[in-house]
């Protein structure tokens, strides 16, 4: 059987895969923390692999604005990250046992696409890994809604739906046949489209509803301006926010900087919010020029910013200047080194020279010499 032909036989496998994927994600939105009173997104990562010891070979997970929020694999394993899940699960637990069902029959599904993969990529047997991503957008003030997919393989990008006309683009040559295949299906198109763009946002609203007065919360960060050494960038620090979606910019005489500044990504915390930093190079600043330069923090939906002036008592470092006693006690320390490391070898020396028997004399003159010294 060809390639072709497998494709083909798996269309509607596939076709339930996608179905499934989708409620699958749905039942992901229960491990939710939405992170944006104005735009709430899902992704869930679904991943087969191969020849990889010690990990499971399906892994499925839900992010709600790159936070990672629920998780089952293979092995049974189901493992909620935000309480607002517990206690859904706790309220319906048959959404448990459904999810699990879930996650059990995706399994074989991908580890078939996966076979297929290798066969269209002429690879014997290794290390491979098959990762799906899908989920939805949803503006809660226009009422806008956006559904994504892609698919990728090894590391590669290799298949994206077009969120406009729900037809697969193929990213890389190979990809082709897949993606004849799945667009050929027109049912399969209008499930898509129907998912990800109404049952997906109305399962996300409700979520959202749920779980309104914990997940629709804000927490306003403390900021603190860091140095290593005062040569160093000043990097502004920005912890404890929630959502995650913010900004966080230097400024001179209140405009943006867009050079001599690197922007770090937004971390999440173990407690559930977010850090994120960005660093001010002043190589080429005056001191006198460092009042003009502030940190501004910007939290989504709320006005007020926070704003922190480049100050040098703002500044914590862990950087110690060197004093005149710390110069002099390092130098006692060498000298004392060197003390200790002569004596210890003139030790060695010395009982070395008491084992060693003296050389015999050359001739009978240096013999007689010796025995007779006054002579």
């Amino acid at each position: 059987m060809t390639n072709s032909e497998q494709l083909i036989q798996l269309g509607p496998s596939l076709t339930r895969l996608h179905q499934i994927k989708m409620r699958t994600l749905l039942l992901l939105l229960l491990f939710c923390h939405v992170s944006s009173p104005v735009l709430h997104s899902v992704k869930t990562f679904i991943t087969s692999s191969t020849g990889i010891q010690n990990i499971p070979e399906f892994v499925v997970t839900a992010e709600i604005d790159e936070l990672l929020l629920g998780y089952c694999d293979s092995n049974n394993r189901l493992d909620p990250k935000q309480d607002i899940a517990k206690s859904f699960l706790t309220e319906y637990p048959e959404w448990l046992v459904q999810y699990k069902k879930e996650c059990r029959h995706l399994s074989p599904i991908f580890k078939t696409f996966t076979y297929i993969l290798t066969s269209l990529f002429n690879q014997s047997e290794g290390v491979h890994v098959l990762q799906m991503m899908g989920g939805c957008e949803w503006d809660d003030e226009t009422d806008e809604v956006k559904g994504f997919a892609q698919t990728g393989y090894d590391g590669e990008d290799l298949m994206e739906l077009d969120p406009k006309t729900f037809t697969w683009i193929a990213l890389r040559p190979e990809a082709v046949i897949a993606k004849l295949i799945w667009d050929a299906d027109k049912d399969k198109r209008e499930s898509f489209e129907t998912v990800l763009t109404q049952f997906c946002p109305e399962q996300l609203k409700m979520y959202v509803d749920y779980g309104r007065s914990v997940l629709l919360r804000t927490d306003l960060p403390s900021v603190s301006l860091l140095q290593k050494t005062p040569s160093s960038p000043v990097s502004c620090l920005a912890t404890g926010f929630y959502p995650h979606r913010a900004s966080l910019v230097w400024r001179k005489d209140g405009e943006e900087l867009h050079e001599e500044v690197d922007h770090g990504e937004i971390l999440p915390n173990h407690d559930g919010t977010f850090q994120m930093s960005v660093e001010l190079n002043l190589s080429s600043v005056t001191p006198e020029d460092w009042t003009r330069y502030d940190c501004v923090f910007q939290l989504y939906g709320v006005k007020e910013d926070i704003i922190t002036k480049l100050e040098k008592d703002r500044i914590r470092t862990n950087w110690v200047k060197s004093s005149n006693m710390t110069v002099l006690v390092t130098a006692a320390v060498v000298v004392l080194a060197l003390i200790l490391i002569g004596a210890a070898g003139f030790i060695v020396y010395k009982k070395k020279k008491a084992i060693s028997p003296p050389s015999s004399p050359a001739n009978s003159t240096e013999l007689s010499e010796q025995l007779n010294p006054e002579t």
